[in-house]
């Protein structure tokens, strides 16, 4: 048994001083400091310094190692011009993007206090890194494809590859993306929605990301039309909005973006139970606008902030999007925010993916982010803004029990 002794406490949503836990692998108990040492005499004693702050490990929903390779290769400023960069280079960023990246990338999460994070996975080339992370990792085997001749090839292959994540075990948690309305046939797209409803698997998606989809995917015209032409030789969407939405029904997915939803589109994801990830870093590097969040508050859908991947950012450190995001929603209350963001990196991704995580409560996993702030906080009420306005590393990382930093 271990004590953790911070000078304040993330607990129920609010800071609480006075407060130490008692651990193992799972969080035991939660009480003074003095009546733990009472209850366990023998326990180790960590005292967590001046000015500690101690939260459950942060959640990062959505990222992309397979091109964690990409710093000054592709092009930003505009979705199409991103998306053509993608396509010339993507061979040359996967070949580049090895082990030893991809650790370096997994290692950044972990400096910021990441204990959990999704990685969406395209050929499944990162499963035997994500295997050996000490992170638990929700693996989403992407589905990607939008030619009939070629569904039935890519459609086995992907379920090759959501077995070979079942089968991984250490920490992994097997789950399907369907990479967007654009480029998935919706043929596919059913036969992978009934296996992640078979098989209880977590779900993701791409979805009206930027103007150019949302312009496509309504009149089959616009800036899509002439990538479409280029590359697939295509000129008709596969599915509208309301039909795309519609597959999703019966399954609670984690819509990834949605900078270009309206409010009917996100009135309906509240009414199916359907969660979002926002990424606001990616989507204002690739021109996309930004996620409405006052509407997705008045709905209280569920979200989390999340960085995407190196592709469409900077960084995967989780305080720069938290930061990010902070200053984007500039018509938001600073604290009341400040307070809504911590939350969508601990509590909101873990109630979204039925993870035994994101809170300090007893029963909980001991998983843990130990922050240091500069100065003590003269307010409770204040600490995550100050949180999110000088850290950019974690003092202290624990993931169930085991300090990993």
């Amino acid at each position: 048994m271990r004590i953790l002794n911070p000078n304040y406490i993330y607990i129920d949503g609010d800071f609480k001083r006075d407060i130490a836990i008692a651990f193992n692998s799972k969080i035991e108990l939660i009480d003074n400091i003095e009546i733990l040492k009472d209850k366990y005499p023998d326990a180790e004693i960590i005292n967590c310094g001046k000015n500690s702050v101690l939260y459950p490990g942060f959640i990062n929903t959505h990222i992309h190692l397979e091109f964690s390779a990409n710093r000054t290769t592709l092009k930003y400023g505009n979705f199409i011009r991103w998306l053509d960069s993608v396509i010339e280079n993507r061979d040359r960023l996967l070949d580049s993007c090895d082990s030893a990246i991809m650790e370096e990338a997994i290692q950044e999460m972990l400096n910021s206090g990441v204990t959990t994070f999704g990685e969406v996975s395209s050929f499944g080339a990162e499963l035997e890194v994500c295997k050996q992370t000490p992170q638990k990792v929700i693996f989403f085997n992407e589905l990607i494809g939008s030619n009939v001749a070629y569904i039935d090839a890519l459609y086995s292959d992907f379920l090759i590859r959501v077995q070979a994540s079942k089968e991984a075990k250490n920490g992994i948690i097997p789950a399907i993306a369907i990479h967007s309305p654009y480029s998935v046939h919706p043929i596919a797209l059913k036969r992978a929605l009934e296996v992640a409803k078979r098989d209880n698997m977590p779900i993701s998606t791409h979805f009206l990301e930027s103007p150019e989809e949302r312009e496509w995917l309504e009149s089959g015209s616009g800036k899509f039309l002439e990538f479409f032409k280029k590359y697939f030789n295509t000129t008709k969407p596969m599915t509208t909005i309301d039909e795309f939405l519609s597959y999703f029904d019966n399954t609670p997915t984690h819509f990834i973006h949605l900078t270009q939803a309206k409010e009917k589109e996100l009135e309906y994801i509240s009414k199916k139970g359907h969660s979002i990830a926002h990424c606001p870093r990616s989507n204002r590097l690739l021109g996309c606008g930004r996620l409405d969040l006052e509407i997705v508050k008045d709905l209280n859908i569920p979200f989390s902030v999340a960085t995407d991947g190196l592709s469409s950012n900077s960084s995967l450190n989780i305080f720069d999007e938290l930061y990010s995001a902070l200053m984007i929603h500039s018509g938001e209350d600073l604290i009341e925010l400040s307070k809504l963001l911590i939350s969508s990196v601990t509590a909101q991704p873990a109630k979204i993916f039925n993870l035994n995580s994101g809170e300090i409560r007893e029963g909980k996993d001991a998983d843990f982010a130990i922050v240091k702030l500069p100065n003590a906080p003269l307010s409770l009420n204040d600490i995550a803004l100050y949180t999110i306005l000088h850290t950019k590393k974690v003092e202290s990382l624990f993931i169930d029990g085991e300090k990993i930093i």
